[in-house]
């Protein structure tokens, strides 16, 4: 019996995508072990963090690294470091900036969400430029002053529709000496992204531990310059400061690491074909159904570089909709999530969260419910 089993609680076959409600990912089993491997001592936790930190630089080829406690807490970080430059005097202000010399961050409108609170929690100000189709670049010129801490990015589904390139964002910011913070939570993959932020100039990328790294759900990977994830260091548990309550674990530092060295050495090229020919699958199987049109859609919803099927459903042929299928899929046995498409009679089928089992009884499942509809 699971401890599921024992909450009354049904596990879910994740054919979504690597989100945080759903628990992120599914560890595999020499993360699993690095936690347990760590549990079992007591360990000075700043000689920890830092031989961590040193390993993850080495795989990532960055400057210096460290363990978060998720990629919201590496912005608040990121942030708060970046006003305070580590002073932890200046640093236990926050969030009352008014009073610092560096209060203002900018960022473009069309990256405005629902994650960017975690840079208005330190205090700061953030400077809009832009909008949400459009900028100029004479707006990023005009909104820097003596006051500018940063520049926060957001990578992936907003990146590109309001912005300007991200290597003339850093370039500019360079020149006024003012770090760029690139939050890159959910873009893995690619692998190269682990570097190629921070070799573009970037001061720091920030990834999730817990989507596609596949470590601990409540860690987040910091790789960057060495003076800024120093200074994030000074501010982080077990100091005292706005990054106190940011506590990570002995267990969650060990099993990142591990994740790290899993993901650096995966063949990534066949985990994309991989995923391929599943959705390559999905679209025969299921334009093979009366009422059904289905087609690769690229790139998924985080915008990185793999597949997903996207399947229309004519209710009035297949005798069901579409909200009644995610509906059955998630009241059935087993528990099954998909994404919905932004068209109303779609749904979007991930394979990056599905072991080659979990594929065949998604597949198995959503054949049955079209065939039988309502």
């Amino acid at each position: 019996m699971s401890i599921y089993d024992d909450l009354g609680i049904r596990p879910v076959i994740n054919a979504n995508a690597t989100l945080t409600k759903l628990g992120g990912s599914v560890m595999p089993p020499e993360v699993i072990a690095a936690m347990e491997d760590a549990a079992r001592f007591h360990v000075d936790l700043e000689e920890l963090h830092d031989r961590v930190g040193e390993r993850l630089a080495e795989l990532t080829g960055n400057e210096a690294a460290m363990v978060a406690t998720g990629a919201a807490a590496g912005i608040v970080l990121a942030v708060a470091a970046c006003v305070s430059g580590g002073d932890q005097a200046l640093a236990r202000r926050l969030p009352h900036t008014e009073a610092l010399d560096k209060n203002e961050v900018i960022m473009f409108t069309s990256h405005r969400n629902g994650y960017d609170f975690a840079v208005r929690q330190t205090g700061v100000k953030v400077i809009e430029i832009g909008s949400e189709i459009h900028t100029e670049p004479a707006e990023l010129e005009a909104a820097f002053s003596p006051r500018t801490a940063a520049f926060v990015w957001f990578q992936g589904y907003f990146t590109g529709k309001g912005d300007l390139p991200i290597e003339r964002v850093i370039a500019v910011c360079r020149a006024r000496d003012v770090p760029v913070i690139v939050d890159g939570a959910a873009q893995l993959p690619p692998v190269e992204n682990l570097w190629r932020f921070t070799q573009m100039g970037a001061a720091c990328a920030i990834f999730s531990g817990g989507k596609d790294l596949r470590g601990p759900q409540t860690t987040g990977l910091v790789v960057g310059r060495r003076w800024l994830i120093q200074a994030m260091r000074k501010l982080s548990s077990p100091n005292h400061g706005i990054g106190r309550p940011m506590k990570v674990s002995k267990e969650d530092m060990a099993g990142l690491l591990a994740a790290v060295k899993r993901y650096i050495a995966m063949d990534h090229e066949e985990r994309r074909e991989r995923d391929e020919r599943v959705v390559a699958d999905w679209c025969a199987t299921f334009n093979a159904l009366p009422g059904v049109r289905a087609a690769r859609s690229f790139p998924n919803e985080a915008g990185q570089p793999l597949p997903r099927c996207e399947v229309f459903i004519d209710p009035r042929r297949a005798g069901i909709t579409r909200d009644e299928l995610i509906a059955r899929l998630w009241d059935g046995n087993p528990r099954i999530s998909v994404g919905e498409s932004e068209a109303a009679d779609g749904i979007l089928l991930n394979p990056m969260t599905l072991t080659d089992e979990e594929v065949r009884v998604v597949t198995e499942r959503i054949v049955h419910l079209l065939h039988r509809g309502t």
